[in-house]
């Protein structure tokens, strides 16, 4: 894909030109010689096909694109050239064979990681190098002592039983070559962590997938002449131990520097007391290339102030970054050698002051330093991560000065995925609260959509992830993220079509994740196509899709999922909802609503007209047995919870004449409840959407500008809370903690209401009918507490932006869309109200079309440009 850059309005492509070569002196000369796309009369700019020579293993594809505008008066010059490298496409590229240390850690016992090298000799001028690698488990690279890449947690976590992937380095700027007289000696090393694939996941122990990590490494090395060198793993590869006595994500990593290996993957290095590694001559899962963002260092924090003794002369240190975070600590220590530093980690602190762990369940959080002596050392986790605002710092040397702010540094890691969306407004709570939503997003989107980033959990649970992939969406570019996500998935799917509770699945969690919970197979990438156009996703997982929704229909009775009697799993119902439970069979029976019209859509786009129509029949089916099952004909829905008439509602599970009826119950309980919510996970991500469809949009900001218990709000007002909580009353002045045994304060499920943020106060909404923001709804909604509300996203096709302010005199709207692509506006507006485009009555402003006006807006078709609309009541006008 390509963007436009034009500030004129109205600008937009009508054709496009892409070369495709195999080199870059071929593509300067405007010769296409792998694909000439020819001139393509077609508006398109992003997700288009390759449609040229199928490239080979290693093979790397230079391109660029030029297009022609509106004015079509001619063609815009090429694009700068860019390029992508194939990877190992075949089996047979693979002369890399697995490796791994003799020692055996147990079910609950680790095993020190680890290292390994390979020595070679280079005798001629290096023209390119590729470092091909990957482990079961965790790896740490170099060569000739420098690190290869950034990339942490590498390889990530995936079901490591069927696919591993790998990632590819160029790394001959690291190489030292020689000459035949002057050979150039160099080593690849390799440090290995247990990780995902053999150390403790989730609270289930350890070696959920194998006994030890292993390594798979082939460096490719072609000289200048053109020869190529291979260096695989296999024979010749050594392998001792050293300072990492223990790396594990959940419990923590122990590292004693005083047995240190210095200069070991140097050049040099006397190997002779290493032994040799062995070779594993297992399957091995299959070798992909990565198809998502790797974990990444993002961003580092210093504590607040200087760390506080919980008690005089306890020599336990609290340090207080401000902010809860996931990553780890950088110390910096001086002291004998044998002295051990402890550091343990943990999100709250007790009323007294010392750091609350109770929450970790089994997770120890901890890492340990033994100093090597002899000045300041420095130490920071290769395999492990915590979830923690604060850090306790134990062990320093008697006699030492005491710990500053610059003691300890935390270092941020997340998924690298870039900032798309923002959004601020005139309630610094509110602002605070996006802000939470963001962070709570960063810290568990750790290669998988984490539950919690610090407990004996860290799984992808996927009802959470569905209820928030729309909020996520709009912070980040979690295109990527979701398309190995949605492998996860369709990796855990069962035969019979049944999708875990959490992907990748593990062994003792469920074959059935449940409603709300499995339906993310379906609604995830489904969202992912409105938000980035991809058809691909939906594609390459149609059939992993639809066997979910058959396995729906199958299991159900007369069309409703979890009937009483149904001897199957019946889900985790409308989890931590507050006094309000909602029968499982209902919420069971509207996302079964909900996942066939979906499917139903996706069938359509991929041009499946009698899949379409079997999957809309199917809705149909359910919504009748749901609406006869559930709702009276008084509009009473069965429990009369708050999350029963949302599902019911926002799935167009009511019929029309019913809805008013059905919104009524549902206002009288939120009134009744003091303005307070009872939804849990299943109800929580809809409530203000459907309030505002309803024409509540009143009642909608009352609920997110409530401060007292349950409310988005409260943990902000009252809490300081810096992530979004696991539950509504994770702490409340009244009664302190709630139940440690499930008390996560970085979890993203209600995180989920910032879509209504970005969708109804700021009003920026794709349409499924040109997704990826070809065309967008802009329709904010002003009101509640706001005087002003303003947000910006990063489409395919550049920077949206939807800002507005109360004035005086009115409403002013700030609007950009960007070039090749369109909107339809929403100016709030009464219909005696006047409107202005800049200085001129709208009915004179280039670019917009007048559609309609209705109580509430005046409806517009916008071309791409900046507009600056002001509303105003008919007696106080002026431009």
């Amino acid at each position: 894909g390509w963007r436009l850059e034009a500030e004129k309005r109205g600008a937009r492509q009508t054709a496009y030109q892409v070369l495709a070569a195999s080199s870059a002196e071929r593509l300067a000369a405007d010769e296409g010689d792998l694909w000439d796309s020819g001139r393509v009369e077609s508006a398109q700019s992003a997700q288009v096909v390759y449609a040229g020579r199928a490239p080979r293993s290693r093979e790397r594809v230079w391109w660029k694109v030029r297009a022609w505008d509106e004015a079509a008066e001619g063609a815009t010059d090429f694009s700068p050239a860019a390029w992508w490298e194939m990877g190992l496409l075949q089996p047979g590229d693979w002369q890399a064979r697995w490796i791994n240390a003799g020692l055996v850690g147990g079910p609950r016992t680790s095993v020190p990681c680890p290292f390994l090298r390979r020595s070679f000799a280079l005798e001629q001028p290096v023209a390119s190098a590729r470092l091909y690698v990957t482990a079961l488990g965790l790896y740490e690279c170099s060569l000739n002592g420098h690190r290869v890449g950034a990339d942490e947690l590498a390889p990530g976590w995936t079901d490591y039983h069927r696919r591993v992937r790998y990632q590819v380095y160029d790394v001959a700027g690291l190489l030292r070559p020689g000459s035949p007289l002057r050979p150039g000696e160099n080593v690849l090393g390799a440090i290995l962590g247990d990780g995902w694939y053999c150390g403790h996941v989730g609270w289930f122990g350890r070696q959920q997938y194998g006994d030890r990590p292993r390594l798979l490494a082939q460096l490719e090395i072609v000289f200048a002449n053109g020869e190529v060198m291979t260096i695989a793993s296999g024979d010749g590869w050594r392998t001792t131990f050293g300072p990492l006595l223990e790396a594990d994500l959940i419990m923590g990593e122990s590292y004693d520097a005083r047995l240190e290996l210095p200069g070991w993957a140097a050049p040099g290095f006397d190997e002779r007391g290493w032994a040799p590694a062995e070779i594993w001559t297992g399957p091995g899962p299959l070798l992909m290339a990565t198809h998502g963002p790797a974990v990444r260092r993002q961003e580092e924090l210093l504590p607040v102030s200087d760390p506080v003794e919980t008690s005089l002369g306890s020599s336990r240190w609290i340090f207080d970054f401000g902010q809860n975070l996931v990553g780890r600590v950088r110390l910096k220590a001086t002291g004998p050698s044998g002295a051990t530093l402890i550091l343990r980690f943990g999100e709250v602190l007790n009323p007294d002051g010392t750091l609350y762990t109770a929450n970790l369940r089994s997770a120890r959080q901890t890492d340990t330093f033994t100093l090597r002596g002899g000045g300041e050392e420095t130490y920071e986790p290769r395999f492990t991560f915590h979830g923690f605002r604060y850090a306790e710092l134990t062990g320093m040397p008697f006699g030492t000065s005491r710990p500053d702010a610059g003691t300890l540094t935390a270092v941020v890691l997340h998924s690298d995925l870039p900032a798309t969306g923002t959004f601020d407004c005139s309630d610094p709570l509110v602002n605070q609260l996006q802000h939470n939503i963001v962070w709570g997003q960063k810290g568990n989107f750790v290669d998988v959509p984490t539950d919690c980033p610090q407990r004996d959990e860290r799984l992808g649970w996927t009802g959470d992830a569905q209820v928030f992939s729309r909020a996520a969406a709009f912070n980040r570019d979690v295109a990527g993220f979701f398309t190995k996500w949605q492998q996860d998935l369709a990796d855990a799917q069962g035969e019979d079509g049944a999708i875990p509770p959490v992907a990748p699945t593990v062994t003792g969690i469920g074959l059935d994740g449940g409603p709300a919970w499995a339906d993310a197979v379906v609604i995830c990438p489904w969202t992912m196509y409105l938000a980035y156009g991809d058809r691909r996703l939906l594609e390459q997982h149609y059939a992993s899709l639809s066997r979910f929704v058959d396995y729906l229909a199958r299991t159900s009775q007369d069309f409703i999922r979890c009937y009483p009697g149904y001897t199957g799993f019946t889900g985790f119902g409308d989890w931590l909802s507050i006094g309000a439970d909602t029968p499982k069979d209902l919420i069971g029976t509207a996302f079964f609503a909900h996942s066939a019209q979906l499917m139903g859509r996706v069938a359509a786009v991929l041009g499946k007209p009698d899949d379409a129509g079997r999957y809309e029949q199917l809705f149909q089916d359910v919504r009748r047995a749901f609406i006869a099952r559930y709702i009276t004909a008084h509009g009473l829905v069965a429990s009369q919870t708050q999350t029963a008439g949302v599902l019911a509602l926002h799935f167009d599970l009511v019929p029309a004449e019913l809805r008013p009826q059905v919104l009524e119950v549902m206002v009288r309980d939120i009134e009744a409840r003091g303005l307070h919510l009872s939804t849990g996970f299943a109800g929580a991500a809809y409530v203000l959407h459907v309030l505002s469809e309803g024409g509540r949009t009143d009642l909608a900001y009352a609920l997110l500008h409530q401060t007292t218990w349950p409310s988005w709000l409260y943990p902000v007002a009252h809490g300081g809370a810096t992530t979004i909580w696991e539950r509504w009353d994770g702490w409340t002045h009244e009664r302190g903690f709630q139940d440690p045994n499930m008390n996560s304060f970085n979890h993203y499920a209600y995180g989920a209401v910032g879509d209504w943020l970005y969708g109804v106060v700021a009003g920026i909404q794709p349409v499924p009918e040109q997704p990826g923001y070809r065309h967008v709804i802009l329709r904010p909604r002003p009101g509640g507490k706001l005087t002003w509300a303003r947000a910006s996203y990063h489409s395919a096709y550049g920077r949206l932006v939807s800002s507005w302010r109360v004035t005086e005199t009115g409403v002013e709207w700030q609007v950009v869309v960007p070039p090749n692509s369109t909107a339809t506006a929403f100016i709030p507006a009464a219909p005696t109200d006047v409107i202005f485009e800049g200085n001129a009555p709208i009915e004179q402003a280039a670019g917009v079309r007048a559609v309609r006006r209705d109580e509430a807006a005046a409806v517009v078709e916008l071309e791409a440009g900046s507009y600056t609309f002001r509303v105003a009541a008919q007696n106080k006008t002026r431009p």
